[in-house]
C-alpha cells in the first residue's frame, strides 16, 4: 500500500462507501480509506474474498471495514446494503460505484438474459446504489460520487461488447447525474482505468504475453495495479477537487 496514505484529517471518520470491495481495485481502495482513518463499508458477493480483507484490515488503530454481502443485480438486497452501510457508518460522503463483470462473450452467442444480466452488473446497479445512497449523501457537506468506467469502450474490443456498452454508459450516467446533483453540492466524476493487472484478471483473462503488448502500447512501461487507481480516486473525493464535476479521468499508463 502507498506510504503515503497515512491518516488524513479530511477523511477523519469520514463515511466512505464502496461497491465491489472485496478484492482487485476495490480491495484496494478500501484499504486506502481505512489507513486514512475514513469509516468504510464495502459491498461484495464474494464472502470469502471480503472477510479476508476485513480481516487483514482490523489490525492497528483503524477502524476496521465493514462488509456488507449482497448481489446488486438484486434490487431489495441493493437497496437492504446500501441502507445498512448509511445507518452504520452515520453517513456516506464518498461513493464509489467500483462493481463490474468484465465477462467475455460473443456477438453470436450473447442471449438476451445474458445482456440484460451483463447490464444488471455493469451499469443498472451504478443507478440505482446511487439513488439509494442520495439520502446520505444529501447529509453530507462536499459529497462526492465516483463511477469506474472503462477505457475499453474506446478501443474496439471485440470479446466484451455488452461490457463496453455498459462503460460507455457510465460516461453518460455521471454526467447526468453531475447535472440534477451539482444544484445539491454533489460532485460525480468518473474514472476510466486502463489495464489494471489483478489475480483475477491473470486467472480469467491475461496472459504474460497480453501484458506484455499493452506495456508496449503504454507510456509508462510497466504494469497497473490497483493501488494506480487510489490517488486518482482520493482527489476526486476530496476537498482538492471541490470545483470538479461531470468529468472523466483516464488512468491507462499512457495507452491512449
Amino acid at each position: 500500500m502507498n506510504s503515503h496514505l497515512s491518516p488524513s484529517s479530511e477523511f477523519l471518520n469520514t463515511g466512505v462507501l464502496i461497491t465491489g470491495g472485496g478484492s482487485g481495485i476495490g480491495a484496494s481502495l478500501v484499504e486506502a480509506f481505512v489507513r486514512m482513518g475514513a469509516k468504510v463499508a464495502f459491498i461484495d458477493i464474494d464472502t470469502r474474498a471480503s472477510e479476508a480483507l476485513v480481516s487483514r484490515l482490523s489490525t492497528g488503530d483503524s477502524i476496521a471495514p465493514l462488509f456488507l454481502q449482497a448481489d446488486l443485480r438484486n434490487q431489495s438486497e441493493l437497496a437492504v446494503a446500501v441502507k445498512a452501510a448509511g445507518d452504520a457508518l452515520g453517513g456516506i460522503r464518498v461513493l464509489i460505484n467500483n462493481a463490474a463483470w468484465d465477462d467475455r462473450h460473443d456477438i453470436d452467442t450473447v442471449t438476451s438474459e445474458y445482456w440484460d444480466a451483463n447490464q444488471a452488473v455493469n451499469l443498472k446497479q451504478v443507478f440505482f446504489v446511487t439513488q439509494a445512497a442520495l439520502p446520505y449523501l444529501r447529509q453530507e457537506e462536499g459529497a462526492s460520487i465516483i463511477n469506474f468506467s472503462s477505457i475499453s469502450y474506446l478501443l474496439n474490443m471485440g470479446d466484451l461488447p455488452a461490457y463496453t456498452a455498459a462503460k460507455a454508459g457510465i460516461i453518460g450516467l455521471t454526467k447526468s447525474l453531475a447535472g440534477r446533483l451539482g444544484p445539491e453540492t454533489i460532485r460525480v466524476n468518473a474514472i476510466l482505468p486502463g489495464m489494471i493487472v489483478t489475480e483475477r484478471q491473470k486467472d480469467l483473462w491475461l496472459t504474460d504475453e497480453s501484458i506484455r503488448h499493452t506495456i508496449n502500447r503504454q507510456c509508462l512501461k510497466r504494469t497497473l495495479t490497483g493501488e494506480d487507481l487510489v490517488g486518482p480516486c482520493v482527489f476526486l473525493a476530496s476537498n482538492a477537487s471541490a470545483a470538479m464535476t461531470a468529468q472523466t479521468m483516464i488512468i491507462d499508463g499512457g495507452l491512449l
